[in-house]
């Protein structure tokens, strides 16, 4: 049987979470995310142990709403083809087992317009800060992860709206993982 860890960038997105399950908050951006990760998972038996990285996200597409399980992850703001030219592979995507089939962006910008939206959206369905940064610290633990997202905004000019919907995404996430644990 397993055991869970949920990673989330804030508070507020793992309050609902069921009492029992530990929950590690990254703070914002992937830097902080993937240090966190490392750090919790550094510390701690991994066997047995799945990582389910729960929080808000952002629609690149009109009409995206409700809870998606992506299985592709990609790091949208580096310059991967500079970095491939090199000979280095900068490894920008990254595959999540279980997903449903959409992919997430993450980047270390908070998107609140309708150009980055869209560069984004020929990519990905999905766009947050740490997924990414929390898939790749787990896959060099060795750990699986599941990417657990509720879409809490359009990213677009909206989206400074956010903190004001994260309690409404985080019901929905902490009922999901309620679900894992029957």
């Amino acid at each position: 049987m397993s055991r869970f860890l949920v990673v989330s960038a804030v508070a507020g997105e793992a309050r609902y979470v069921p009492e029992g399950v530990p929950v590690v908050v990254t703070g914002i951006g992937k830097t902080a995310a993937a240090v966190a990760t490392a750090r919790a998972l550094s510390g701690m038996d991994i066997t047995d142990l799945v990582v389910l990285n729960v929080g808000t996200t952002g629609a690149l597409h009109d009409g995206l709403s409700g809870l998606f399980l992506p299985s592709t992850v990609i790091n949208h703001d580096v310059n991967a083809e500079a970095i491939r030219a090199l000979g280095i592979d900068p490894r920008e995507t990254l595959s999540v087992e279980g997903g449903d089939g959409t992919v997430l962006a993450t980047g270390d910008v908070f998107v609140t317009d309708t150009a980055t939206r869209a560069r984004l959206a020929e990519r990905a369905q999905l766009v947050d800060m740490e997924a990414y940064a929390v898939v790749f610290a787990c896959q060099e633990f060795g750990v699986p992860v599941r990417v657990v997202k509720h879409v809490s905004d359009s990213a677009d000019e909206a989206s400074v709206d956010w903190p004001a919907m994260v309690d409404a995404s985080a019901r929905v996430l902490g009922a999901w993982v309620q679900e894992q644990l029957a």
